[in-house]
This record gives structure tokens, C-alpha cells and sequence, in this order.
């Protein structure tokens, strides 16, 4: 009787397993997937190569087997990010680094460029008034496992046209899922909402209550678009011009199922600004995030106001946003928000920063980022 206890709960882990990679195939990817996407109808269900499909296979993806990643898990058509429930528990969640840091040149990219705007003073980050649900809810934390371990960045829930107040849509920089030219999907992606509301120590995070860590619950990613150009020419070691592309949207739902979308359940969502004028023509800003790195710890939500200017990362590519801030590593995807008829309105996500730490740079959302948006939008519209 126990052999068949067993053998009945591998079925069921594995059922649920293939139902959340399933998800990866359908209509709808950006166009980086769309010339490499294995269509249903063709004869199957096209699962990328390497994806778990039994037991041993689903711990070696949670533990390891990272040494051909880079070579089956890069395209845009091949991600898939199965639920494994508990995963990502409190102490886990309190584990993970700061995401590498893409630091600008020594030099100072694209400094000498005549559309590259004066270095920015640096603006001491603030932090964020808590409960953060009640002040800046639609930021959280986004984790996922790499080859470097468990690591962190930020994001934002942003309305989906497709489902006016009742989003599933998470804005966050690309090489937060995707390392970019050599590497492929990270895994295990989760996006939590309101991170650590109270804001304690991290040294205290383990100990505290998960409603308090997670007051929303954690939310898995079940697709995700990026850029064709951040994963053809992104570098997790230095800017370049992938960075002027350093975007990527989430679709999301939550861990332990529901119906409620991620807006319903947070109550808010930030509308995307496309097309917004440039850096030096916008006005002031404030950036969001958890940094995560020395001299921080990930525990609190920062804010930077700031004036942005313009940073030409490499010729031919359109100018990134630059600020003067403090932020760290772990700020990477946070937004960067205005105030537009009222509303809190993003335009841009941490990408790149000084190997100082005294400026952060990130993309301009133009028709490339709104293609992608538009991508994941469509896709879901008649869910």
C-alpha cells in the first residue's frame, strides 16, 4: 500500500508539473519566439527541450542541471516555469542575492557622446513609509533561481488594457528573467507584492510571520515576453547596447490558485507610459526598489526623486534614462514613475548603474517595449 501512495502522488506531482509548462505553447509570443515556436497543431504539445518531465527530472531543475542552460533554455518560445509549491518559502525568500549588477564602463558609457547628457549628482535613496501596501502597493520583489543561486529584483503590477482593473501583468528589466547573449531563462520565477510590509531587518525575515513577508502570497510567472534585442545582444557584465532594451512583462498567477487577478488582490496597478518624451523633456521622477546589495539588504522598499537625463549606451541605439541614486543591486526592474493626470504612471525600470553606485540608467519605452507589452497583452486577452 505505501509503494502505491507513492507512485499515486509522483502521478500527481508530475500531472500538475506538465500542466504548468503547457502554458509556454500557444499563440501570441513576441517575435523572437514566433520563429522558433513548435505550434500544437504540428503534433504535440512542443515542450522545450530540457523541461522536467518526471520526478527526478523536477529536482534536478530545482537544484541544478544548469551546465547546457545556456544552449537549451535561451530562445524566447522556450520558457516555461512550472509551480513548485513552497518553494519559495520565507527563509528562502530572505536567502537570495541581489541580481548581478550590469555596471556602466569605467570610463563612463557613452559619456562623450553628444546626445549623452552631464553625469547626475548623486541622489541619496529614501525610504519607503510603511505598511508598504498602503503606499506604494503595486511594487514588490521579484526572485528567481540562476546558476549564481535563489537572487532578487524588483517590479511593478501594471493594467493590462486587455483586463481593465483586473491584471495579471508584472514590468521588470529583462535581464531579471533572461541573462541576455549567453544564457537563457532563469527559473522558478515568482513575483510578491508589498515584500516584507513592515519593513523589519533582514536578519529578522525568517522569523516573521509569512503575512507579514508575503501579504498578498507569492505569484508565479506562467509566461513572459522580453525583448528579441536583449536576448541577441544583453551582457550580464556591462552595459552595451542590449540595455537600451532592458525591459521584459510578466504574466502571473498566484501559487496557490484563485480567481482574483493580481490588481484585485493589490488593489492597484501602474498605467505604462509609451512613447514618453525624452529623458530631458519628461521632469522629475521617482525611482522604486529593493536593493539588495552593500550598503543595503533587501529588507526595505527605497525611493529615489530624481530629474533624468540622457545616456547614449552605444551608437545606433535610442538614449536610456539616467538619475542621479544610490540604489543597488536588487533595485534592477523597479520602476520609474510620474505622476500624469493623476495617476501613477511608469516610464522606464532600472537596467544599469555606475560601478560607484552613484547614477542608475534605464531603458526608454518606445515601440520596442510596447510591442512586447502588446505581445503578452494579446496573448492573454481571452483568458
Amino acid at each position: 500500500m505505501p509503494a502505491i501512495r507513492r507512485s499515486a502522488a509522483a502521478a500527481a506531482a508530475l500531472l500538475v508539473l506538465l500542466a504548468g509548462t503547457a502554458t509556454a505553447c500557444g499563440p501570441g509570443e513576441d517575435r523572437a519566439a514566433a520563429a522558433d515556436h513548435k505550434d500544437p497543431a504540428d503534433g504535440g504539445l512542443g515542450l522545450p527541450k530540457g523541461i522536467p518531465t518526471s520526478l527526478d527530472d523536477l529536482k534536478q531543475w530545482k537544484d541544478g542541471g544548469w551546465s547546457d542552460w545556456h544552449s537549451w533554455a535561451r530562445r524566447a518560445s522556450d520558457f516555461a516555469n512550472p509551480v513548485i509549491k513552497d518553494h519559495w518559502r520565507t527563509d528562502r525568500l530572505a536567502q537570495a542575492k541581489a541580481a548581478p549588477e550590469i555596471g556602466a564602463r569605467a570610463t563612463g558609457a557613452g559619456d562623450e557622446s553628444e546626445a549623452t547628457d552631464p553625469v547626475p549628482a548623486p541622489v541619496g535613496a529614501a525610504q519607503v513609509a510603511r505598511p508598504y501596501h498602503r503606499h506604494m502597493a503595486p511594487v514588490g520583489k521579484i526572485f528567481f533561481d540562476s546558476p549564481k543561486g535563489p537572487m532578487v529584483c524588483s517590479g511593478t503590477v501594471v493594467e493590462d488594457p486587455a483586463h481593465p482593473g483586473k491584471s495579471n501583468l508584472v514590468w521588470t528589466a529583462g535581464h531579471c528573467v533572461h541573462s541576455g547573449k549567453r544564457g537563457g531563462w532563469m527559473r522558478n520565477i515568482v513575483f510578491v507584492p508589498s515584500y516584507n510590509d513592515d519593513g523589519v531587518p533582514m536578519d529578522e525575515v525568517g522569523r516573521t510571520p509569512p503575512q507579514q513577508v508575503t501579504p498578498y502570497g507569492r505569484f508565479w510567472a506562467d509566461w513572459i515576453t522580453t525583448s528579441g534585442e536583449w536576448i541577441g545582444m544583453g551582457s550580464e557584465d556591462t552595459g552595451n547596447g542590449g540595455s537600451a532594451y532592458d525591459f521584459a512583462v510578466l504574466h502571473v498567477k498566484p501559487e496557490n490558485g484563485g480567481t482574483k487577478s493580481l490588481q484585485e488582490t493589490v488593489g492597484a496597478a501602474a498605467q505604462v507610459w509609451f512613447n514618453a518624451p525624452a529623458a530631458n523633456g519628461l521632469g522629475a521622477l521617482d525611482a522604486f526598489g529593493y536593493p539588495a546589495a552593500a550598503p543595503y539588504d533587501g529588507a526595505r522598499m527605497m525611493n529615489c526623486p530624481a530629474r533624468p537625463g540622457r545616456l547614449v549606451i552605444q551608437p545606433g541605439t535610442p538614449a536610456m534614462h539616467r538619475i542621479g541614486c544610490t540604489m543597488t543591486g536588487g533595485t534592477s526592474g523597479g520602476g520609474w514613475f510620474v505622476n500624469r493626470g493623476g495617476k501613477l504612471t511608469l516610464v522606464s525600470n532600472t537596467s544599469i548603474s555606475s560601478s560607484s553606485h552613484t547614477w542608475l540608467a534605464g531603458p526608454h519605452l518606445g515601440p520596442e517595449a510596447q510591442r512586447v507589452f502588446s505581445d503578452i497583452s494579446r496573448k492573454f486577452a481571452d483568458r
